[in-house]
């Protein structure tokens, strides 16, 4: 996750007014509570002080203590609103924290797969990863897979998750018009997120969830076999190019890089959200769209 200090007072402007169209008004926690959890406890702890004294004196406090089977036959079951008692997850417990065997899982799944639509059905029917949980819809990739053209964005927004597909809403309407400046359409290139499921409150996701998502995306991008890799914003390009920078010291430069046993070249460039947010980085967004064009017109 990047931090404050991390970035420049136009990557926060960014960020706020993007947290601000997700529909964020304020934070209350530095960390989300699972209040469901708490209810339940509340309940239970209620429960038990309004027993009698006499059934909670009943009740073993031990294994050698425990009644007979006809005692507990007789006895009110109070077992799963004592287990309910127990005391709520800490507020800093991470959301969700999938293993290695979720990600083995994954990878079997994705390596199944033999084309993008068996790839997709796989990813819809995997359950290994809990952000699929809070999530309306699995958004799989849209466009043109022939086209040797692939555009990667970071997660869904809550567009992307009502409607199922990727780059929508307003955003969708910018890039649409920024691929139409350079002579492409979305339905001449192939759009996909690193991410297929949108993060609850549109965080960034944990590096396990990154690590459970990877083969689903080396997969895609095996299937598709593009030429050219369009990077869109900071999560992409961090996820492709490694380290910590920001956009604005990765984008603009073409790299050359292994992704999922494939060679590839790839550039990066600010995700039209960022550009709705900072209208003023639109220049620099178009720089790199000539590049990319001048790239194409090349193959």
């Amino acid at each position: 996750m990047n931090l404050a200090k991390d970035m420049d007072a136009s990557e926060l402007a960014a960020l706020l007014h993007f947290y601000a169209d997700a529909g964020v008004e304020w934070l209350v926690e530095d960390e989300p509570v699972d209040r469901f959890a708490q209810f339940a406890a509340q309940k239970a702890a209620q429960a038990d002080a309004r027993a009698p004294a006499s059934a909670r004196q009943q009740q073993p406090t031990n294994y050698e203590q425990a009644p007979t089977s006809q005692a507990a036959a007789a006895t009110p079951k109070r077992t799963a609103p004592t287990a309910r008692a127990s005391a709520p997850p800490p507020a800093s417990a991470p959301v969700s924290v999938p293993d290695e065997q979720a990600v083995a899982s994954a990878r079997f799944a994705a390596e199944s797969a033999r084309s993008l639509d068996e790839l997709r059905t796989a990813i819809e029917a995997f359950n290994g990863c809990n952000l699929k949980n809070g999530a309306r819809n699995t958004v799989f990739a849209s466009g043109n897979p022939a086209s040797g053209i692939m555009m990667i964005g970071p997660m869904p927004n809550a567009d992307d998750d009502r409607d199922g597909i990727p780059f929508s809403g307003r955003q969708g309407q910018l890039l649409d018009r920024m691929l139409g400046a350079i002579g492409l359409s979305r339905d001449n290139v192939l759009l996909t997120n690193v991410i297929p499921w949108r993060p609850p409150g549109n965080r960034m996701p944990s590096q396990a969830e990154m690590d459970i998502c990877r083969p689903f995306l080396e997969r895609q991008v095996a299937l598709a076999e593009p030429k050219l890799l369009l990077l869109l914003g900071n999560f992409p390009a961090r996820f492709f190019f490694g380290g910590n920078g920001t956009i604005h010291s990765m984008r603009g430069e073409w790299r050359d890089i292994g992704f999922g046993g494939v060679t590839l070249s790839a550039i990066a460039t600010l995700h039209p959200q960022e550009l709705l947010a900072a209208p003023a980085n639109k220049a620099l967004a178009w720089q790199d769209l000539l590049m990319f064009k001048m790239r194409l017109s090349a193959q």
